[in-house]
């Protein structure tokens, strides 16, 4: 709480963080901020940063950190600035809110509702010891906690109801604080990396996005199968992996992910981001006499050796390029190897897989070309840990609960005031409410039409 003396420094720091005007201005600053965090893009190259913004704003963003701005300094600054400027408004403003909630006894003060204006006004002709414990009963059944007072005419029915709703601020202050403290250890203690992995293969390293650092995970991502379909015009229509978590050796976990439907284990979300083409393994190699005009296909593995039809000697599958330019021309993907004839000299082959015949400008016995190949792929994962979303969840759960308490609640209070009148008794029914007038002007009419019935 707020320190006796106001002359301190104590209290000079706490009247500074319980300043609204420090609110205002730090969500005006964090809201510019986010502005600039939109319109460049985060955590992408530091070429293509410098391509677009050109050496000077390259060198400027780079020392302000706003290429990765949510896990700056001084972005960290500015949202425990703020959680700080919450709790001790929350805590300043709080004794007074916590004495009205909490007392034992509520205040009643008869005047203040004497002065309210254009409260209903009824006649009851029964006696006051017959009105006083039907009035009470009545009103109890609305509100929980009431009041009888004798007057000097009469008597008075004071009641309340929802006094913890003046919490409901509070309740918004604390989903605040929670959602900006997620948002801190997140920062903090959380990490988001990369890795690829082919098909097959497992890996148990990332490449932290940020810095580039290797991080060792505690388990291995095995990447078991990986599956892509097209559209016709040829650009990917869907693309999934199947992955295993692996663990001490043993197989713990799977599950096949799609973009947006990511893997989640021991608080690490794996997604899946992009992917791109191996050499393959296998090709199916389509061979041509020139002089049988025989045809003959051989499937060849990477590195191994085959025995070619009619003592055309050998062949070795080297290289796979998914690109290979000849004087000039893209021929796109290109199988490379060695042909060793009987006796001979090896000659280097390639075989552009768009162009069969490209072989035949060798002019030799034997014409190749690849018939078919087993695409092989390897998969890209965004691998991240955020140990603060369970936090920033429980804020926003907390901040719907505070806003309907807030938004569509109140503290109301009734006081029904009775007074001999000639031979008769005079009912006034007033009421007040913090928040909600107009609720509240209901419930009284409505409390006036039950007495007076």
């Amino acid at each position: 709480m707020k320190p006796s003396d106001p002359n301190t420094p104590a209290a000079k720091i706490w009247d500074f963080f319980a300043s609204v005007r420090l609110t205002v201005v730090l969500l005006l600053i964090l809201a510019a901020t986010s502005t600039i965090g939109t319109l460049v893009p985060q955590n992408a190259s530091p070429s293509d940063y410098f391509n677009t913004y050109g050496p000077f704003l390259y060198r400027l963003f780079a020392i302000l950190d706003i290429f990765d701005m949510y896990h700056s300094w001084w972005f960290q600054f500015l949202l425990l600035l703020l959680t700080l400027n919450i709790i001790v408004c929350s805590l300043n403003r709080l004794s007074g809110t916590w004495k009205i909630v909490f007392r034992k006894n509520p205040g009643f003060v008869l005047e203040r509702f004497r002065k309210i204006p254009n409260k209903p006004v009824f006649n009851d002709s029964r006696p006051l010891e017959t009105l006083k414990p039907l009035f009470v009963s009545r009103i109890k059944r609305r509100f929980g906690t009431v009041l009888m007072e004798d007057t000097e005419k009469g008597f008075c029915v004071f009641a309340e109801k929802g006094r913890w709703t003046r919490l409901g601020v509070y309740t918004v202050h604390l989903s605040v604080i929670l959602l900006l403290i997620g948002a801190l250890v997140g920062s903090f203690f959380g990490f988001e990396g990369f890795v690829t992995i082919p098909e097959g293969q497992a890996k148990s390293r990332i490449r932290l996005r940020k810095t580039g650092v290797v991080l060792p995970l505690d388990f291995a991502i095995r990447c078991d199968a990986f599956h892509v379909s097209f559209y016709e015009s040829g650009t990917p229509k869907e693309f999934r992996s199947d992955l295993t978590i692996v663990e001490n050796g043993n197989p713990v976990a799977k599950k096949s992910i799609r973009v947006n439907d990511p893997m989640h284990y021991k608080g690490i979300s794996i997604f899946q981001s992009s992917y791109g083409k191996l050499p393959p393994d296998t090709v199916t190699l389509k061979m041509e006499s020139e002089e049988t005009k025989l045809e003959y296909r051989k499937k060849a593995s990477a590195g191994q050796k085959i025995d070619l039809p009619e003592g055309a000697g050998s062949f070795i599958y080297r290289d796979f390029k998914s690109r290979y330019f000849f004087r000039g021309r893209d021929l796109g993907e290109t199988v490379f190897g060695t042909l060793i004839p009987p006796g001979g000299t090896p000659k280097k082959i390639v075989l552009p897989l768009r162009f069969p015949g490209f072989d035949r400008m060798r002019k030799d016995t034997m014409v190749f070309s690849v018939e078919t190949v087993e695409p092989r792929y390897y998969t890209g994962l965004q691998v991240s840990k955020d140990p603060g979303v369970w936090v920033v969840y429980s804020g926003f759960m907390i901040m719907i609960v505070g806003c309907y308490i807030t938004f569509f609640m109140s503290h109301k209070r009734l006081c029904v005031e009775v007074m001999q009148k000639g031979n008769g008794n005079q009912v006034h029914v007033t009421g007040t409410a913090n928040k909600n007038k107009m609720s509240m002007d209901a419930v009284v009419d409505k409390m006036a039409r039950e007495l007076a019935g």
